[in-house]
């Protein structure tokens, strides 16, 4: 008799525990002839799991969803969610949640199947996934790992021999998809609208224990104010770290915003080239909704909604909870300034606070619109003293910027040396540009190349490097007349 490969799982399934009406329980559907395409090895590592052993049959069946690992209650969770404003019912329609894993930090993340099969929330769809947009997820949520930006994480990514049809046959794909958790603003949005007060109870304590268990609740304070508070503080400042990258997340639904406080849903994703704060590259997002200079204010207004959810726990005098309610979202514009500002200065090499360096990155941030100038670039030349190659270093405003800027930096303690330092570690060398993205995709899915994106992952893997092998990474696209778009890729 083989003896059973030891992969490392430590499952738990307290979301299974939570009321019935939140979930439907179902296991992910076989797929033919499943290949391992790419494991993250150090992940795999930190989450306890023998990456040798996950490449064996016995791992690939289970990351391709041919099996579940003993102690699993797989699932696929309900929610709701406004998508470009309109509100509706939703839940995992090709994701499968295995359980959650308890690393050896004692730490809990959800382990879920991406592209897994049909669930009762598919509506219509086939549930699967093209392995195009499976790569893309990985690519850039590494990277944004990498950045230092709260995020979940990819595992993997298995191929099978079934094809999934979207605009025209391609190759199916399953993503291991790794999370603090997939509780989002869309599952109160279900709970509220078609559970009962219990179940939203049940599911706000959960939240608060997984997530904010160290917030104090002790206090005479509503625990679900606090549940508020702390998810509003998450999220202002995730989005201020988006904003200050250059990060364009494409469809801000409230599904999509995870309230752990990680980046979630990596489909019509993309980085800004030349900065422009009307920037948007999916191709659905036909006015606009969720271009870059709209992001805070989306997140303010998806958090409303969150809001909207907890009315009845807040306060049982309804005026008196919208009050609470409102108060607290108010907060929202001031955390994520506070945070944007600081990063700003941080990125300018600033350590201490005047009033008057709003106006000073402002006066940057116009002209790099005024001479469209790189984002990242344009920091990275900053951070180098390096100021050639770009229209914007030859003008006389410019120029007249950049001596404001070294009184300023003159008016503070720290040398020169330390405000370098802290440009080098503020400002990524690179990014994942789109046309390297597209480069890396194209290789993988049309010519089964897969050498592409590993180098690409590999010098994405410490962007505040400054290393010498990551300057072609820096370079821009060839100018085109095509604006460059993403994909939903569902």
């Amino acid at each position: 008799m083989t003896e059973k490969i030891n992969i490392g799982w430590n499952f738990d399934n307290s979301y299974a525990r939570l009321p019935e009406s939140l979930f439907t329980r179902l296991k992910p559907a076989p797929v033919r002839l499943p290949k391992l395409i790419i494991l993250n090895d150090a992940l795999a590592t930190s989450l306890g799991l023998n990456s040798q052993a996950l490449q064996s049959i016995e791992g690939v069946n289970v990351l391709a969803g041919n099996e579940v690992p003993e102690g699993t209650v797989s699932l696929a969770q309900a929610y709701a969610g406004h998508q470009f404003g309109h509100f509706t019912m939703l839940g995992d329609g090709r994701a499968v949640l295995l359980g959650e894993q308890i690393t050896p930090s004692g730490a809990r993340v959800d382990i879920q199947l991406k592209g897994a099969g049909r669930t009762p929330y598919s509506r219509g769809g086939d549930g699967r996934a093209a392995l195009g947009p499976m790569l893309r997820e990985y690519i850039i949520s590494e990277a944004m790992h990498s950045l230092g930006i709260p995020t979940t994480r990819s595992l993997s990514v298995a191929t099978s021999s079934d094809s999934v049809i979207r605009e025209n046959e391609q190759q199916g794909a399953i993503l291991t998809r790794i999370a603090a958790s997939h509780l989002r603003v869309g599952t109160f949005q279900y709970a509220a609208a078609w559970g009962t007060i219990e179940d939203l109870r049940a599911l706000a304590d959960y939240t608060l224990q997984r997530h904010y268990s160290e917030a104090d609740t002790d206090t005479d304070m509503n625990r679900y104010f606090i549940l508020l508070r702390e998810v509003i503080n998450r999220q202002a400042e995730l989005i201020a770290k988006w904003q200050l990258v250059g990060f364009i997340h494409g469809v801000m639904n409230t599904d999509n915003m995870a309230l752990s406080g990680e980046t979630i849903d990596y489909g019509p994703c993309a980085f800004m080239d030349v900065f422009d704060p009307e920037t948007v590259f999916s191709s659905i997002d036909h006015q606009g909704r969720y271009a870059y200079r709209n992001q805070p204010g989306i997140a303010a207004w998806n958090l409303a909604r969150f809001a909207e959810t907890l009315l009845p726990l807040l306060h049982d005098d309804q005026a008196q909870a919208i009050k609470i309610a409102e108060e607290a979202i108010e907060d929202f514009k001031e955390i994520f300034y506070r945070s944007w500002l600081s990063g700003m200065r941080a990125k300018l090499g600033i350590f201490n606070e005047e009033h008057q360096d709003g106006s000073l990155i402002d006066g940057l941030l116009e002209l790099m619109h005024k001479y469209r100038a790189d984002y990242t670039n344009t920091f990275r030349a900053l951070t180098l003293e390096e100021l050639e190659d770009s229209d914007l270093f030859e003008t006389p405003e410019f120029n007249q910027w950049h001596e404001l800027w070294q009184v300023r930096l003159g008016r503070q303690k720290e040398s020169k040396d330390a405000s370098q330092q802290l440009m080098r570690s503020s400002n990524p060398a690179i990014i994942p540009r789109n046309h390297r993205v597209e480069e890396a995709l194209e290789a993988a899915v049309n010519e089964g190349d897969f050498s592409v994106m590993e180098r690409l992952l590999g010098v994405l893997s410490n962007p505040y490097a400054y290393a010498s092998d990551q300057d072609d990474y820096s370079t821009l696209p060839a100018v085109s007349s095509i604006p460059y778009q993403t994909f939903c890729g569902t």
